[in-house]
C-alpha cells in the first residue's frame, strides 16, 4: 500500500502541476487489499453454471437429465467453469474495469471539463490526508446555473464519491493518461461499494446510497449526450435555428436541437435526482431508482423490474452487462434509437456529439457528411457500435431477453462475455459484513416470528428472503412510471441467442452461436418485467438480505428517515444526511410514520419531477395492525441482522 501511495502522490502532485509527459501513458484503479475491506464471510461458489442451473464442484461438470441419467457439460453447450481464477477476474473487473467508458465520459459528455475538473479532485483528495471520506467535497473550477440554482467558483459540492483510507483516488473511478490526455472512468464499484463511515474501509457490495451522480452529471459539458435519460418528450422542442441541418438515414434535411437549449434543461433534470439515484433507463422519461446493492446471490430474477431473467447466472451476467452496454454510452443504441425514441439515428448521434467536449469527437451540422459518416472516422472503437468496448451478439441491432441492451461488453483478449461472467459469479460471493453492534439470537428469533405473523413471509421467503416474483405495479402500488421503462423494447424484441463462452472476442466468423434456454421463465412474468402488451409493468421482489446497508428503501429510495428523525429525502440526502436504516424500516411498515415521508418527499418539486415519493408496498407492523411498538422493534432487529447463512 505504501509504494502505490507514494506513486500516486507523485502522480496527483505532477496533475496538479500539470508537467507530466505528453508522450506518457498512465493507467490507475484502486483496487484493495485485504486489510482494506470490511471483512466479511464469503459465500463459497464453486462450481460450474450453465444457463443459471448452478452445479456444485462436489457434483462435478455434469447435468442431471429428466430420465435421472448424467450428461457432461462444456462451454460449447453454455457451461461456466466458476473457479478461483474467474472469480479473481471478476473482483477485477467490479473494481477497475471501464470498457473504455472513459472515452465518453471524458471527451464526448464532458464529466470534468466544466467546474468540476481532475485538478480540483485531486487537490480533495491530497487534502484528506490518507483519512478517507464517504462525501469527497471538491471545489468548482468556474460558476455555472442550473436550473433556479448559480453554483459559484470555489463552492465545496457534496460528490458522495468515496476514497477509502488510504487511497489516493476515489471508488470505482480509474484514470487514464494516455499522451496529455487525462480521462476518467467508472466502473461497478462507484455505484456497488462503498466505505464504511467508521473505519473507512471498502464495503464491498454495499450501495453508495449518497453518490450524487445528477449533479455530476449536470456539471458536465455536455450533459445532453445522456439526454435519453431525461424527461426530454421530443427534440422537436429544442429546435430553434434551421441552419442545423443534417442529412437525416432517409435523405431528409433534418435541423438539430439547440444545444445550449438542450443542455440547459437535461442539467435541470439531473440535478433533480436524489442523491444515491441513478436513471438506468433509456426511455426519456426521468425516472431515477436507488442505487442496488451487490448482495445478489439468491436475488433472481435482476433490476428493479426482473427484466434479467435468462442467460448465465439466473440472469445476473445480463444484469450486469447492463450498465457499460446501454448506461455509459448512448451512443451504442444509435441503431435502434427510430423505434426507442423516435428519433432517427443520424440526429440521434448528431445530438449527442454536437457539443462534444473533444473538437475531436464534435460534429458540426453539415449537410455534406452525416453524422455517423463523421463519427466513423474519430470512433475509437471501429467496428462496434459507440465507443464502449461492445461486442454485437447474433440477434443485433434487435435485442432479447439476454441482451436487453443488444449488445455485450467483451474486451479483444478475453472471451465472450467472460468479464460479465466474472464479475457476476464474484458478486455471489459477497456476504454483508455484520453489524458492529450485535442484535441477540433471542430478538431475532422474537423479529423473526413477528415477520412470519405479519404475513411478509407470503413475498420474502425461503433462504434469501423472496418468492423470486415479479409484482404488478398496480398491486405494490408504487411510483409506475420505471415499472414501464423497458416498454417499447417490444418493437426490436429478437430471439435470445449468444455466442458460446469459449468464444474468442474479437468475434471469428462462423463462431458457434447457442440458443440461450427461455422456455423455463414464465411469459406473464416476462411481459410485467418488460411492461410488453397491455401490461402495466411491475416490481420484483427483492431479497432482504444486506439490508443494514442498504437505506433508504424502496425502488425509488423514498422512504428514507434521518438519525436525528428528518423526514423524507430532502431532509436527509438533500442536506448531506445519510438515512438511518432502523428509523428508515420504521417508516417502510408503520403507515402513520410512512404518511409523514410521503408528505415531506411530496413538498419537494425537484423529487416530484423525477417521480420519486416512497409511496406503495402498504403492508404494515403497526399498532393498526395489532402489533405492538416492542414487536415493531423486534421486526427491525431481525431484519437489520440479515446475512447469508
Amino acid at each position: 500500500m505504501r509504494k502505490t501511495y507514494i506513486i500516486m502522490i507523485i502522480f496527483l502532485l505532477l496533475l496538479i502541476s500539470g508537467e507530466f509527459f505528453l508522450n506518457t501513458n498512465f493507467e490507475y484503479a484502486f483496487l484493495p487489499e485485504k486489510d482494506d475491506v470490511v471483512k466479511y464471510e464469503a459465500n463459497n461458489q464453486t462450481g460450474t453454471d450453465i444457463w443459471g442451473k448452478w452445479i456444485s464442484a462436489e457434483t462435478g461438470k455434469v447435468k442431471k437429465l429428466s430420465d435421472g441419467t448424467e450428461t457432461p457439460v462444456s462451454a460449447k453447450q453454455g457451461a461456466i467453469a466458476v473457479d478461483k481464477q474467474l472469480l479473481q477476474l471478476g473482483r477485477e473487473v467490479f473494481y477497475k474495469e471501464t470498457f473504455g467508458n472513459e472515452v465518453f465520459l471524458t471527451d464526448i459528455m464532458g464529466i470534468v471539463n466544466g467546474p468540476l475538473t481532475m485538478t480540483n479532485i485531486a487537490k480533495a483528495i491530497i487534502a484528506l490526508k490518507g483519512k478517507g471520506t464517504t462525501n469527497l467535497q471538491v471545489e468548482l473550477a468556474k460558476d455555472i446555473t442550473i436550473g433556479n440554482r448559480t453554483y459559484k467558483k470555489g463552492e465545496k459540492i457534496d460528490t458522495g464519491i468515496d476514497v477509502p483510507k488510504g487511497s489516493l483516488l476515489p471508488l470505482g473511478m480509474p484514470v487514464v493518461w494516455d499522451h496529455g490526455k487525462l480521462r476518467i472512468g467508472i466502473s461497478c464499484a462507484a455505484c456497488h461499494a462503498t466505505v464504511d463511515p467508521k473505519t473507512k474501509k471498502v464495503v464491498e457490495g454495499a450501495p453508495n446510497n449518497d453518490l450524487n451522480a445528477g449533479l455530476l452529471m449536470a456539471l458536465a459539458t455536455n450533459s445532453a449526450a445522456y439526454f435519453t435519460h431525461a424527461d426530454i418528450k421530443s427534440l422537436k422542442n429544442y429546435i430553434r435555428s434551421v441552419d442545423r441541418v443534417v442529412v437525416d438515414s432517409k435523405g431528409r434535411k433534418s435541423s438539430l436541437p439547440d444545444p445550449q437549449l438542450l443542455e440547459k434543461e437535461v442539467d435541470r433534470i439531473f440535478a433533480s435526482w436524489p442523491r444515491g439515484n441513478f436513471d438506468s433507463t433509456i426511455d426519456m422519461k426521468a425516472n431515477p431508482s436507488q442505487i442496488p446493492d451487490s448482495f445478489t446471490l439468491g436475488d433472481h430474477p435482476y433490476g428493479w423490474s426482473g427484466f434479467a431473467a435468462a442467460g448465465p447466472f439466473r440472469g445476473l451476467s445480463t444484469f450486469s452487462n447492463n450498465v457499460h452496454a446501454q448506461n455509459a454510452d448512448s451512443l451504442a443504441q444509435s441503431e435502434i434509437s427510430e423505434a426507442l425514441f423516435g428519433v432517427d439515428k443520424e440526429v440521434y448521434i448528431g445530438t449527442i456529439l454536437q457539443n462534444a467536449a473533444s473538437p475531436k469527437f464534435r460534429y458540426k451540422p453539415n449537410v455534406n457528411e452525416k453524422p455517423s459518416e463523421f463519427f466513423a472516422k474519430v470512433d475509437p472503437t471501429p467496428g462496434v457500435v459507440g465507443v464502449n468496448k461492445l461486442v454485437a451478439p447474433p440477434q443485433f441491432p434487435k435485442v432479447s431477453l439476454v441482451a436487453p441492451d443488444g449488445l455485450v461488453v467483451s474486451e479483444p483478449g478475453y472471451r465472450f462475455n467472460e468479464q460479465n461472467n466474472a464479475v457476476a459469479a464474484w458478486q455471489n460471493t459477497i456476504n454483508p459484513p455484520s453489524l458492529s453492534a450485535k442484535i441477540n439470537a433471542v430478538q431475532i428469533e422474537r423479529g423473526r416470528g413477528v415477520f412470519v405473523r405479519a404475513g411478509c413471509i407470503r413475498c420474502h421467503a425461503g433462504a434469501y428472503l423472496t418468492n423470486h416474483r415479479v409484482v404488478s405495479a398496480k398491486v405494490v402500488g408504487t411510483e409506475p412510471s420505471r415499472a414501464q421503462a423497458l416498454k417499447k423494447t417490444e418493437k426490436v424484441f429478437g430471439e435470445a441467442v449468444f455466442y458460446a463462452p469459449d468464444t474468442p472476442v474479437p468475434i471469428p466468423k462462423n463462431a458457434k452461436v447457442l440458443k440461450v434456454p427461455t422456455e423455463q421463465l414464465d411469459k406473464e412474468q416476462i411481459r410485467l418485467a418488460f411492461a410488453h402488451g397491455d401490461s402495466p409493468g411491475g416490481y420484483k421482489v427483492p431479497s432482504l438480505i444486506g439490508l443494514s446497508w442498504s437505506a433508504p428503501y424502496l425502488h425509488d429510495g423514498g422512504v428514507a428517515v434521518g438519525p436525528n428523525g428528518e423526514l423524507g429525502l430532502a431532509e436527509t440526502l438533500g442536506k448531506g444526511i445519510v438515512p438511518d436504516a432502523r428509523n428508515s424500516l420504521r417508516a417502510l411498515m408503520d403507515r402513520t410514520l410512512r404518511q409523514q415521508v410521503i408528505r415531506a418527499n411530496a413538498s419537494d418539486p425537484h423529487l416530484r419531477a423525477v417521480h420519486v415519493s416512497g409511496d406503495g408496498h402498504r403492508y404494515w407492523i403497526d399498532q393498526q395492525s395489532g402489533f405492538t411498538k416492542e414487536e415493531q422493534e423486534a421486526v427491525i432487529n431481525y431484519l437489520l441482522s440479515l446475512t447469508y447463512p
